[in-house]
């Protein structure tokens, strides 16, 4: 800057700036004259200069001080909150660069699953009885949504939701929410038909029950990813569920796909058919029957199991009261479950067949040897008598006491057969052992080993107590006295892949044929004249055996006035094609509550299967 002759310069814009002399400390002052003239006065009084820093003993003030500090403050805090950022940017930049280009490929590339069709389940004459068909999940975008009331409108009208629930969603801020799964295809097509920006559909499967819930206990259900969890649904989830494809494509960043972006797909593989022994007109007449027969004898609940004794296939199986698989929201577990398979019972009076056919067999005993039956016999401490109450002894013939089902009676033929013979048939009928059905959940009941025998229990078992076994397993065991000595095993696969599977490998010969064909003899007696009169179906020779066992209290001991009424029995006797077995339980003192329902079910079962009338 040029200086001129008043001390003063113009600087480079060319105005008069002050620019004069130095003072002592060296430093030009840019203030006036009278602040110069202030200055030198204050130095001359020793006050110093307020140019210092320090505090006001060293020359400086306490309010500089402060604002010094202050000062610091800020600038440390500016500092550590720069430092800060960058170090957060480095992590992202260095160490988290893979996982970040993960994210954003995964926002970019939408993989989709491609639902695989369960198999269908056929019954053993082509009928339908589930399938697959397809569907779609409704979902939303909300970024895409041009008109919101339009498009909850549109959700309200076709898929029934609530207003509010459509509001909600509509209002939601983000690229997927899904509002209905599992919609039928045709109300999803009414649904796209509106057009309306930012509803989305997803393809996928469910299963449907032609026949309603018709079986629902034996079928079972799936869950909301099409796995079977109960029933045959998950028996053959395996065979079933086939293996699902996917399909992977390019999206914005608003979630829509983009048209001729990156697209790749992996077809689905479908699961297998299944054919099963199930006969829909027979599962039907076994549902109507045993519910009305829950319903006339005040039982608690009940079942029913309809197979061919020759083959172990299962014509029907059903317990009452069912549910509805359509509505699991109202179902109770204990509704599910098909008693037959998953509940034990002291099985009464229907024992005694399988007891004579030990006598028979082991020639302790024969059709017409006579035994000198009293009106009381001790099973240990326990007082047995026979529902007659009669107060003398009777002479009865085998014969005779299976006719009457004398309790009395049928102890002293379990007396001939003695614990040893009596534990080793009751392991070759395998009770107490898993029948093999292909169900899940078995119950294989309780049932003592020779060494936990006392005193009274071959006495009890003669009868049908101190022994508990699942229907199912008992109707194997009877399987030895209807189909000539051979033991078969109830089923419910027919077929897979169009081959018939092959059962008989696990048949089993626990009887001789005339044991068999002996006791089978005597059954019949049973339904022509004795406690199983009701259990007639005209046209047809019937053999079968009542049973009335006791029911045990959850508190220990028998339940008072509650017993467990069953009937087994099949026909025709000389050569059965149908073995059917009910069980009421709950009902009063009763041997014949179940044979209605069973003459019922037996007369319709030969229908169906056109047996000829062999009377």
């Amino acid at each position: 800057m040029a200086q001129n002759r008043n001390g003063y310069g113009r600087d480079r814009y060319g105005s008069d700036r002050f620019a004069d002399r130095r003072f002592g400390d060296g430093r030009f002052d840019y203030g006036s004259r009278e602040r110069r003239d202030r200055a030198s006065a204050r130095a001359a009084r020793g006050g110093g200069s307020r140019r210092g820093r320090g505090g006001s003993g060293a020359g400086g003030s306490a309010s500089d001080g402060a604002l010094m500090s202050r000062r610091t403050l800020v600038k440390g805090l500016l500092g550590a909150a720069s430092f800060a950022g960058v170090f957060k940017l480095s992590q992202h930049q260095i160490f988290y660069h893979d996982v970040n280009m993960e994210r954003l490929e995964a926002r970019r590339i939408a993989n989709s699953t491609l639902h695989a069709k369960r198999g269908t389940l056929y019954d053993r004459n082509g009928n339908v009885l589930a399938a697959s068909e397809e569907c779609s999940n409704i979902a939303l975008n909300t970024y895409n949504i041009e008109d919101k009331k339009k498009v909850a409108s549109a959700l309200v009208k076709h898929l029934g939701v609530e207003k509010s629930f459509a509001n909600d969603r509509v209002n939601e801020e983000t690229t997927w929410t899904y509002v209905a799964r599992k919609v039928d295809q045709d109300v999803a097509d009414a649904l796209m038909e509106e057009g309306l920006a930012g509803i989305e559909f997803e393809q996928t499967v469910k299963r449907v029950y032609p026949y309603g819930q018709l079986a629902s206990q034996v079928l079972g259900v799936v869950n909301t990813d099409n796995e079977g969890i109960s029933g045959l649904e998950l028996q053959y989830e395996q065979d079933l569920q086939g293996e699902n494809g996917w399909i992977v494509r390019e999206r914005g960043a608003d979630g829509s796909y983009i048209a001729g972006g990156a697209y790749e797909k992996q077809a689905a593989v479908d699961g297998d058919d299944l054919v099963l022994t199930l006969d829909i007109n027979i599962q039907r007449e076994a549902e109507e029957a045993l519910a009305e027969a829950v319903a006339n004898s005040g039982a608690y609940h009940g079942s029913i199991i309809v197979t061919d004794p020759t083959s172990g296939e299962i014509f029907a199986a059903c317990s009452y009261p069912t549910y509805n698989q359509a509505d699991l929201s109202t179902a109770r577990t204990e509704d599910m479950n098909l008693r037959v398979v998953t509940d034990a019972y002291e099985p009464g009076s229907v024992f005694k067949a399988l007891v004579s056919g030990m006598a028979i067999d082991l020639g302790v005993a024969d059709v017409d040897t006579t035994f000198d039956v009293p009106p009381v016999v001790l099973a240990g401490d326990d007082e047995v008598t026979d529902v007659d109450d009669r107060d003398y002894a009777m002479t009865m013939t085998l014969r005779e006491i299976m006719r009457r089902s004398s309790n009395t009676g049928m102890i002293l033929v379990g007396e001939k057969v003695g614990a040893d013979n009596f534990a080793e048939y009751l392991d070759r009928y395998e009770i107490g052992h898993a029948s093999g059905i292909d169900f899940p959940g078995e119950n294989t009941g309780i049932v003592r080993s020779r060494d936990e025998y006392d005193g009274a229990s071959v006495a009890a078992m003669s009868f049908g107590q101190s022994v508990s076994v699942a229907p199912v397993e008992l109707t194997r065991a009877i399987s030895a006295i209807s189909n000539k000595g051979i033991m078969t095993t109830p089923h419910f696969l027919m077929a897979k892949k169009g081959v018939k599977v092959d059962w008989s490998a696990h048949d089993k010969q626990v009887l001789s044929e005339e044991t068999a064909t002996k006791v089978a003899d005597m059954m019949l007696t049973v339904v022509d004249e004795g406690t199983g009169e009701l259990g007639q179906v005209e046209g047809y020779e019937v053999s079968g055996k009542t049973g009335t066992g006791q029911r045990a209290s959850e508190t220990g001991g028998y339940e008072l006035g509650k017993y467990l009424a069953s009937f087994m029995g099949f026909a025709p006797t000389k050569d059965p094609k149908v073995q059917v077995y009910v069980t009421l339980d709950g009902t009063g003192y009763t041997s014949v509550a179940a044979a209605q329902p069973f003459a019922t079910v037996m007369g319709a079962a030969l229908q169906a299967l056109g047996v000829k009338p062999t009377r």
